[in-house]
């Protein structure tokens, strides 16, 4: 299936010189957010409970809020709409005084002035639980990229390897700083957004250089910015299809999953977009600034195919009983 019927030559590593700087004003924003206001860690990282509660008329977010507070139990809770004017969600920090306590007839004695309510989930996390799923999830990011880095290398010219890498790091940076524009709490729900980007964008980049690489071997040409372009282009159709079914799939569980997997959808939503950019605005022009020769890479083919000749023509000598 193909989008465009005919191929049309887009210029793009020239589009790409205004691509760099809209991504260096990003990296910047993003660097500034990690600083202030940084992450605000869920329980699954910080440890505490979260409760999410349902009234029958819409909740009365102030009272629930006061009374909460007057409780010294509950010194620092976080009250917020979740999903409708109906539902509330209720962030509790870990607290010595809750700890090993059933939270739920708390709650409901506490707030059976506020109305009547249904307790619809009630999560509670310990703060040394907390902190070990915060290690393994940094782990699994590290081991993630050291894959990934790991394949790349083994797979391209060493240039192509580092831009993609950059690539990649560039789309998780701008990705991890939307889920603080968007006041989203850094869960494993995050995580598992970013270790999908990672494997979603890498896989989009290695489609391009695959093309790219394709080229240089096949037309022999000495213009790098050429074969890049006619290399993207020739791509653009299967890129776009690929991303497109993707940003829609993740679109819908974002718009009916409902604030419960908003962790997941929106970074992914936002992660589609970035790397689709990445790989064909960023990588590829990463490669060039890098140093790449493509006149140089020619000639170690040339030499890589003379010496594989030989050594299938010695094979072929030895195994006729000419040596």
């Amino acid at each position: 299936m193909e989008i465009f019927k005919k191929v049309r030559i887009f210029d793009f590593v020239k589009y790409s010189n205004y691509g760099l700087w809209v991504s260096f004003i990003l990296l910047i924003g993003a660097a500034v957010l990690f600083i202030k206001p940084s992450f605000t860690p869920g329980i699954d990282f910080a440890g505490g409970s979260l409760a999410q509660i349902r009234y029958q008329t819409q909740a009365p977010i102030e009272k629930v809020r006061t009374l909460l507070e007057s409780d010294s139990r509950f010194k620092g809770v976080q009250v917020s709409e979740f999903d409708s004017i109906y539902e509330l969600s209720i962030k509790i920090p870990h607290s010595t005084a809750l700890e090993g306590e059933n939270l739920a007839p708390i709650l409901e004695s506490v707030l059976a002035p506020s109305g009547i309510f249904e307790i619809r989930k009630l999560d509670s996390v310990g703060a040394k639980v907390g902190e070990e799923l915060r290690q393994k999830g940094i782990v699994s990011l590290i081991l993630a990229f050291i894959a990934m880095m790991a394949y790349v290398s083994f797979r391209y010219e060493w240039r192509f390897a580092l831009a993609g890498i950059l690539a990649l790091v560039h789309d998780v940076i701008i990705t991890a700083a939307s889920i603080i524009i968007f006041d989203i709490d850094l869960n494993l729900e995050v995580i598992a957004a970013l270790l999908t980007l990672i494997g979603y964008s890498i896989n989009d980049t290695i489609i391009i250089f695959d093309r790219i690489r394709e080229k240089m071997l096949t037309d022999r040409s000495n213009n790098i910015n050429l074969v890049i372009n006619e290399a993207i282009s020739r791509t653009l159709s299967r890129t776009l299809l690929t991303s497109l079914t993707v940003f829609f799939v993740v679109l819908t569980l974002y718009m009916f999953g409902g604030a419960i997997i908003v962790g997941f959808s929106l970074p992914m939503l936002i992660g589609v977009i970035v790397g689709t950019y990445s790989s064909m605005f960023v990588a590829p022009k990463l490669a060039i600034l890098l140093g790449f020769n493509i006149e140089e890479y020619h000639k170690k083919e040339s030499l890589k195919a003379k010496r594989a000749a030989d050594r299938q023509k010695m094979r072929q000598q030895y195994e006729g009983g000419r040596i």
